[in-house]
């Protein structure tokens, strides 16, 4: 016997007692005999098969009467992301939970039961009741667990003050926190601190950051570091090996808050450990969630390589680069319109060095931060154009800053796909490829293909079609809901110097 369908209870403790990596956060196994439930790749000694109960997800383990277990912390498992081609409800229920996983999805609005069924266009009772048919917890009781999770990593990894963990966390009071902490997990806030942690000071936090195998990292960071912006990213740089060091600025309460932060690969523990700056303490969340989805920690290479093996043998441990700040990630989109990657790199260059705001760091080679919407949408065209931006991409960078200043424009995981897309597409100087670079990266959507790549035909071999996009996207049906990933699956098939040098088809 195999553990190759999570819905049999045999195949999920097979996966337990080998401790399989790849099987993290895909379920959680409680232990009826300790009241404690863990990971797959938990080290402790594995528990009778009369004694295990399994669950999907962390709210349903908890709801059963389950807390979590203190060695191998649940909370640092990566997010279960499910897209699939099932019934609405399903649909449903998997787009709910993606917006409650997501902090970017709410900003400075607290997410709701009430809010959530608004956002999807349905009644809170309908939702209420699409959760206990899906996933056998309420929203409120997956919210919950959602929040609690957060707050122990960030006792067990941080010396944060309590009340601090509980409000970034996302409870209204130190009281409400304290009280249903107690009530969940048997003990207070202060009993699970550790003391060995790593501390408040100049080199930032340590926080670890779990994912599941294969993962090439040499790749990701390949893929990085021919992009790399010289002064706000450092990639394998002085580190570490396995490092990607940043600087960014994000959006919290009407203010803007600046830092920096190293993301640090542990390939034989399957962990990223992430330092962060001590100016983003106050959106810890929010950064832990923009880093994985940097890196693509949530992936789940067993279902994206059930579709995409067969034709792509040699990337099963390909992941999609995603980005600490879809706007920056955007305006590099527009500059690489139909030229080649080191070239974008080239302008991207410039306009950092023209408008990017200085930031001090501990780390020589971040010394920048890159502009935000509403400094580029101050801008005059004449600005860009001095760079050697010509018009076409200095009227779409202009409008994409004006669009998110405005707040009219949402480029995170949590913004609304389609439209959002078409928002893009309705932008002057932006068409579909940039649109769908954009889903794929940014927006974290898997199922993004920019038809018109020319890297992208000829690596699929329909080049020399007479309408290859059409062709390409014939070829494309065969990977939903991973053409995403069979994009990066794609391009890496391709020798070096095409890659190097390959150009974007028109996306006027």
């Amino acid at each position: 016997m195999t553990p190759e369908s999570l819905s049999n209870d045999d195949a999920c403790y097979l996966a337990m007692q080998a401790r399989d990596a790849r099987f993290d956060g895909c379920f959680f196994t409680g232990v009826t005999s300790t009241g404690i439930y863990c990971r797959p790749v938990c080290g402790v000694k594995t528990p009778k098969r009369e004694n295990c109960r399994f669950f999907g997800h962390a709210a349903q383990a908890e709801h059963a009467g389950f807390r979590p277990c203190l060695r191998c912390r649940p909370e640092l498992a990566p997010h279960s992301l499910v897209w699939s081609f099932q019934d609405a409800t399903s649909i449903l229920a998997q787009q709910a939970t993606r917006l409650l996983d997501d902090p970017n999805a709410w900003g400075s609005e607290p997410a709701s039961v009430v809010a959530l069924a608004t956002r999807l266009g349905v009644s809170d009772r309908h939702l209420r009741r699409i959760f206990e048919a899906q996933l056998g917890v309420s929203p409120l009781q997956y919210l919950q667990t959602r929040r609690l999770l957060t707050a122990k990593q960030l006792l067990a990894d941080t010396q944060l003050p309590v009340a601090q963990i509980a409000l970034v966390s996302g409870f209204a009071s130190v009281r409400r926190f304290n009280a249903v902490f107690a009530e969940h997990y048997g003990l207070n806030p202060s009993q699970l601190r550790r003391s060995n942690k790593s501390t408040m000071s100049g080199s930032g936090m340590a926080i670890r950051l779990g994912y599941r195998p294969p993962y090439d990292v040499p790749a990701m960071l390949a893929f990085l570091q021919k992009r790399q912006i010289n002064a706000i990213e450092s990639i394998a740089g002085s580190a570490g090996s396995n490092c990607v060091a940043r600087t960014f600025s994000m959006q919290s309460a009407g203010s803007t808050l600046r830092g920096w932060l190293t993301a640090e690969f542990v390939p034989e523990r399957h962990h990223v450990l992430l330092r962060v700056s001590d100016s983003l303490h106050g959106v810890l969340p929010l950064v832990i969630h923009r880093v994985r989805a940097l890196l693509d920690l949530d992936a789940d290479p067993k279902a994206i390589n059930r579709v995409l093996h067969s034709r792509f043998p040699d990337g099963d441990g390909l992941r999609v680069p995603g980005a600490l700040d879809g706007f920056e990630l955007a305006v590099r989109a527009v500059l690489g319109q139909q030229i080649t990657v080191a070239a974008a790199r080239t302008l991207a260059q410039r306009l950092l060095d023209a408008f990017g705001e200085p930031i001090d760091t501990p780390i020589p080679e971040l010394t920048r931060v890159f502009p935000t919407p509403a400094a580029l949408a101050q801008l005059p065209g004449d600005a860009l154009g001095q760079l050697g931006i010509v018009r076409q991409r200095q009227a779409a960078i202009l409008a994409l800053a004006r669009a998110v200043a405005d707040g009219q424009l949402q480029l995170h995981g949590g913004a609304q796909v389609h439209a959002t897309v078409e928002a893009l597409k309705a932008l002057p100087g932006i068409g579909d490829w940039t649109a769908q670079y954009i889903a794929m990266r940014a927006l974290r959507w898997p199922d993004a293909f920019p038809a018109g790549d020319v890297a992208l035909h000829k690596a699929l071999g329909v080049q020399d079609e007479k309408h290859p996009g059409r062709a390409a996207e014939a070829a494309s049906q065969a990977w939903k809901p991973w053409r995403s990933y069979a994009v990066l699956r794609a391009w890496a098939e391709l020798p070096a110097p095409i890659i190097a040098s390959k150009k974007i088809a028109a996306t006027a």
